[in-house]
């Protein structure tokens, strides 16, 4: 499959044969699997102390010559802990068991837990060149609700990695045809719910990715605007090219990024 290749004035300098891992077939159902296992090993551990729930200072024996105990006093053989006492009449309440007032939870969360899901090398490599060629799928992306110029899919050439400044990378990408789709990257949202207590407050719409051959100045010139996401090309995963395990992100691929893909055979 070949693609046209412009420069920074949007102008037509020739057509470019893509690397052969464009031509792996479209599987979302790989692609879905590829992005829960990444995003489950990011995932942190977390759950209950084990000592919840069981920090009281004295537990009621159940035995039956223990004058403390509980034994032989018609009541439920629920764990207590004595409240108070007269003498050698004790009181008690209910304590430690989950229906109890200060007691454990049931079912806690429980941080040994192992979550993280698995996923073959070739599978994931797989799902790597099915997202990859998602991206040059101007259908595919159309449904996910990009807004395209006409021209799409392309490449830019060599001297778009050259870009040093954040304004003149935004100038670039509308002169591009992005004008609609930067604007559809401000968009952000409140999350409803737990989430705005957990440093997840805001949800923001994932824009374009720019995929460089390497460092270069264009990659912190990309870094602070909203929605949009830069990365080398060797750095590459389904999560970057699939966000939300949807593929089809508007992806602008550089060539001396096909370059490196093809020299070394990247996810092949």
């Amino acid at each position: 499959m070949k693609l046209s290749t412009y420069n920074t004035q949007k102008q037509k300098v020739h057509e470019i044969e893509l690397p052969l891992q464009f031509q792996e077939a479209y599987r979302p159902d790989l692609i879905r699997r590829a992005v829960h296992a990444l995003q489950s090993a990011a995932r942190q551990a977390y759950g209950a102390s084990a000592e919840a729930g069981f920090r009281h200072s004295s537990r009621v024996s159940k035995r039956r010559r223990n004058y403390r105990g509980c034994y032989g006093f018609g009541i439920s053989r629920v764990n207590r802990k004595i409240l108070s006492r007269r003498g050698t009449r004790m009181f008690w309440v209910g304590a430690f068991s989950p229906q109890t007032v200060g007691g454990r939870r049931s079912h806690p969360p429980k941080q040994i837990k192992f979550m993280e899901k698995q996923i073959n090398q070739k599978e994931n490599q797989k799902a790597i060149r099915s997202a990859m060629s998602a991206t040059v799928n101007k259908e595919v992306i159309k449904q996910r609700g990009h807004s395209l110029p006409v021209e799409y899919p392309f490449v830019i050439d060599a001297s778009f990695e050259n870009v040093a400044k954040t304004k003149e990378f935004e100038d670039l990408l509308e002169k591009l045809g992005f004008a609609v789709e930067l604007e559809r990257s401000l968009v952000k949202k409140i999350r409803a719910g737990l989430a705005t207590m957990r440093g997840r407050k805001y949800k923001r719409r994932k824009g374009i990715l720019v995929v460089v051959s390497g460092d270069c100045p264009l990659v912190k010139a990309a870094q602070n605007i909203p929605g949009v996401d830069i990365v080398v090309a060797r750095d590459l995963n389904v999560e970057l090219l699939a966000p939300g395990a949807l593929a089809g992100r508007v992806t602008l691929w550089s060539e001396k990024a096909l370059e490196t893909i093809k020299k070394d055979n990247l996810f092949a």
